[in-house]
């Protein structure tokens, strides 16, 4: 059956002009299948290194070559290059990151009409992560090929973005068991997938007459062949020492060196042939006497399936290999096929035998393991996965209009109780007396007595908090009480700062209704009612007066006396607020500003009591 087209947008773990791997396969493949798939370049899983300069480099040209660094390399499929700020777990670089390649994709999915496509990301990055938020996909795909955090120091970070891909994921893929276990749990959506081989192209140079390569007739045989790249993971002194107890035969690596090389440089009877094209690797593996696969056993290579294992039993050549847990388990799913070794002495031992291992009915066996892990039937049955669980949604949103009537019953009553609560929330509060029977603890006055002096605190302090609210009326009503002799003198304390010293507006009004200036004193630092009491008990302190008429806010009094008892308690204060405030006139009901403003009152008197200024 003919998989459905669609679009595919590919995070991939690798540069597409690296080692030809799974990633360049599987979206080789989609694109043969009518499927276009956008192939996005490693946006790097640590910083870089000093040895990572010329993988920068080549970046630099593949963005270079394209346009903004797409381009097409075959029907169906494009390569993207991104150019990024080489630090994947700085915030700061991961939102430009984001912003730089949401943008990019976005406008290229725009210019090729890529709407809501499938993610298949090879990446558990937290770019990666931004990347699949930000293209809203039909599916999301994590095809997990190694333990990344395990790789090397600087990656170590990424476990818990790959969690949190394991979870949201809609299909995880794994290419080993340990891998598959560690998935498992945190999602229920993991299916086994080792690296296949591509069986056809393969299987026809294996039928073909042509001879091996140059390079590698020219060896000596017995040839013992490795395909892929040197890095740090392929166990050189291994190599080195079978090399040293086979004299006879020769030693062929083809792959690039990713890492210092020397020690096999060193050996006589070790050829180095680099890296070869793709199309020409399968001539290699074919003049291979045997294919080995000498990898350290270490934490990285406990989840690794060797891609080169399918590659050389398709050509029907015996394998040996350390000791790993998926060779392991590739033998008990499918027999003794390949030779297991885990010191250069078996190592050798497993080559010279394999050597002698060349039956017709050995090669057809290999041949045949080799057709069972195709990429043909790998990708078939990926295919199938992603085709029903891309069903799976298609059904729940064709379910949407249910759903929501199910959601709109199920919620109905608890909306109404919610909406019936508000409506008499907002009907006690604004057409009920209630708010002033709460506020009536603060409100405080007694009758006028004589004092030393009347002291006026500044027009915000106890309504709006804010400078000038209630200046006028508190000035107005100490002149009236000054005037009515209960007090020689005002003192004014206010630091507010309204178009011009609030302490001295205060004075001017004051002036102006017959108060002398030598009667008047003011105190311009305080800001809020606690440096009102303090600043003014100083003052009060110095000329010798014991007792005071306080002209501030009605409902700001009772803070007002605690604050004066705690501060000053030698004062006798007689509360004197004025008969008429204009912030809280109020028929029936309050307005927000008077429920903020008594509500504020209330919190400042337990935060004064947690300062211990009460």
């Amino acid at each position: 059956m003919t998989p459905r087209p669609r679009d595919v947008v590919c995070i991939s773990s690798i540069d597409w002009d690296f080692i030809w791997q799974g990633h360049q396969e599987i979206m080789s493949t989609f694109a043969e299948q009518g499927h276009r798939v956008l192939f996005v370049e490693n946006t790097g899983v640590r910083a870089p290194r000093a040895r990572d300069l010329p993988r920068v480099r080549q970046r630099i040209r593949n963005w270079w070559r394209g346009t903004k660094g797409f381009r097409q390399e075959r029907p169906n499929l494009f390569v993207y290059s991104p150019l990024l700020l080489p630090l994947p777990y700085s915030r700061v670089a991961r939102s430009i990151n984001r912003l730089l390649l949401s943008r990019a994709l976005r406008r290229w999915m725009r210019a090729t009409g890529f709407y809501q496509p499938i993610v298949w990301t090879f990446l558990p990055t937290p770019i990666a992560l931004d990347l699949i938020a930000d293209l809203d996909p039909a599916l999301t795909i994590y095809y997990c090929i190694d333990d990344l955090a395990a790789s090397s120091p600087g990656a170590r970070r990424i476990a818990a973005s790959e969690r949190q891909l394991f979870e949201q994921a809609d299909l995880v893929f794994v290419t080993s068991e340990k891998l598959r276990e560690r998935a498992a749990r945190a999602s229920r959506h993991v299916h086994l997938f080792p690296f296949g081989v591509n069986f056809e192209r393969f299987d026809r140079v294996r039928h073909a007459p042509a001879p091996a390569p140059p390079d590698l007739q020219a060896l000596a045989r017995p040839v013992v062949g490795y395909l892929g790249g040197l890095h740090q993971w392929v166990d050189q002194e291994l190599i080195a020492a079978v090399a040293a107890r086979m004299p006879e035969a020769t030693f062929a690596l083809v792959g690039p060196a990713q890492m210092d090389v020397s020690t096999l440089e060193r050996c006589p009877n070790v050829r180095l042939l680099g890296q070869r094209a793709h199309d020409v690797v399968p001539a290699y593996v074919k003049g291979f006497d045997v294919g080995i696969v000498p990898y350290r056993v270490a934490e990285y290579t406990l989840n690794v399936y060797p891609t080169k294992l399918n590659e050389y039993l398709v050509m029907g050549i015996p394998v040996v290999a350390t000791d790993l847990p998926e060779i392991r388990r590739f033998n008990a799913e499918h027999g003794p096929v390949v030779a297991v070794a885990s010191d250069a002495d078996a190592f050798s031992t497993a080559i010279r035998q394999a050597l002698n291992d060349s039956a017709p009915q050995d090669v057809a066996r290999r041949v045949a393991v080799a057709h069972e892990n195709s990429w043909e039937s790998r990708i078939a049955a990926m295919n199938r996965l992603i085709d029903e669980a891309l069903d799976r949604r298609a059904a729940a949103s064709q379910r949407w209009e249910e759903t929501l009537r199910r959601v709109y019953r199920e919620t109905r009553a608890p909306v109404v109780q919610t909406l019936v609560a508000i409506a008499a929330v907002y009907l006690v509060l604004f057409h009920t007396n209630a708010v002033w029977w709460a506020a009536s603890p603060l409100r405080i006055e007694a009758p006028l007595a004589p004092a030393d002096a009347i002291v006026v605190f500044g027009g915000g302090v106890g309504e709006s908090g804010k400078a000038g609210g209630g200046t006028e009326e508190r000035v107005q009503h100490a002149v009236e009480v000054y005037k009515a002799g209960f007090a020689p003198r005002l003192l004014f304390s206010t630091g507010y700062l309204y178009s011009f010293p609030e302490a001295e507006s205060m004075r001017s009004l004051a002036m102006q209704q017959g108060v002398p200036a030598d009667a008047i004193v003011l105190e311009q630092r305080a800001t809020d009612t606690h440096q009102n009491v303090v600043f003014t008990r100083d003052l009060l302190r110095a000329r010798g007066w014991r007792s005071v008429l306080l002209v501030s806010s009605p409902y700001h009094m009772r803070r007002a006396l605690l604050a004066w008892r705690k501060e000053a308690p030698e004062v006798r204060v007689i509360p004197t607020p004025p008969p008429r405030s204009q912030f809280y006139d109020h028929a029936r009901g309050a307005s927000f500003e008077q429920l903020r403003g008594i509500a504020h009152e209330y919190l400042a008197i337990g935060w004064y009591w947690l300062r211990g200024w009460v």
